[in-house]
């Protein structure tokens, strides 16, 4: 029998793109997508779609016994720039719907979860170059300690009641497929539809920021080889470190200046600096590399050509 998937958060930045990922895989019918409204509409119509408030504990009960749901992916979150304006609501948001799929995985209603974790886990006292896995974890944001809380919350349920979750810590996504969310890293992404747009761009943070970033398909890729890995090749149930590669703004900007010239870029810092400023530059992700064969494809240069040729093809 084929897995039966429910995406909570389906029109988010990742959730779209996993949810059509899923579907290749696993057939459009196996997969149902949710979220609190309709505003991805292309995804909406791409096959079953629910309406779901990942705050409601009984309506995804319900959801996951009208359709046989084994499987889920938890995929709503508030992100870490709105989470530092709305902090009460990051924190309600991001804890109780975890809480909800654990317990449901607790009372056997499912089998397996995927939990999102972030470089947000990290603060200004974790070591900043190739951060490890087991490491000072002291966060400064509220979307960063919701990360953190989760992560232990996720390790209990797996020791004490032997949930199958897993996870991963992302770095800063990067897709022309969907708008930014809402996080410190959209800039790397904004940065490409101005380029197009104006050839030129404002950047809220400083040119020599360094920040662990990855190219969506990677992180979508990585995603489903955590998920289909036998459970005992998953030694790590808190959450996995996730390396792609690792740039500045004034890198990113020499990369755009090789396919656009007269590009140009400014500076004016905002409050998402100090943001950065608490995150590592550069993550070591051996522990992935060894568990499930996790490796990287695209680098700055081959991200770069991705996203301008399919951003100008969408125009």
């Amino acid at each position: 029998m084929s897995e039966k998937i429910l995406i909570i958060g389906a029109c988010g930045q990742i959730g779209s793109e996993l949810t059509y990922k899923l579907r290749e895989i696993y057939g459009n019918k196996n997969v149902i997508a949710s979220d609190i409204n309709y505003n991805n509409v292309d995804l909406v119509n791409s096959g079953t779609f629910e309406i779901i408030d990942a705050m409601d504990y009984a309506s995804l009960k319900i959801c996951c016994e009208k359709h046989n749901i084994d499987t889920i992916y938890l995929m709503a979150a508030i992100l870490s720039a709105t989470g530092e304006k709305y902090p009460m609501k990051a924190w309600d948001l991001n804890m109780q719907s975890l809480f909800h799929v654990l317990n449901l995985a607790k009372g056997k209603a499912i089998k397996k979860i995927f939990w999102p974790s972030s470089i947000a886990v990290f603060g200004p006292t974790t070591p900043k170059q190739n951060t490890p896995q087991r490491t000072v974890m002291e966060p400064t944001t509220v979307y960063g300690i919701t990360k953190q809380v989760g992560e232990r919350w996720c390790e209990y349920y797996h020791e004490k009641y032997d949930v199958d979750i897993r996870s991963l810590r992302y770095p800063g996504l990067i897709s022309w497929k969907t708008l930014p969310g809402g996080g410190t890293t959209d800039y790397a992404v904004e940065i490409y539809h101005e380029a197009l747009k104006n050839e030129s761009y404002e950047c809220f943070l400083s040119e020599d920021t360094a920040l662990p970033m990855m190219y969506m398909d990677d992180a979508i890729d990585a995603t489903v080889k955590l998920m289909t890995a036998k459970a005992e090749d998953v030694k790590i149930r808190s959450s996995y470190n996730l390396a792609g590669i690792s740039f500045t703004p004034e890198e990113i900007t020499n990369s755009i200046k090789k396919e656009i010239p007269n590009f140009k870029i400014s500076y004016q810092p905002d409050f998402r600096q100090a943001i950065a400023d608490s995150w590592p530059s550069s993550i070591d992700d051996t522990e992935a590399q060894q568990d499930w064969n996790w490796k990287h494809d695209f680098d700055l240069d081959a991200i770069t050509k991705e996203m301008l040729t399919n951003l100008k093809a969408k125009k």
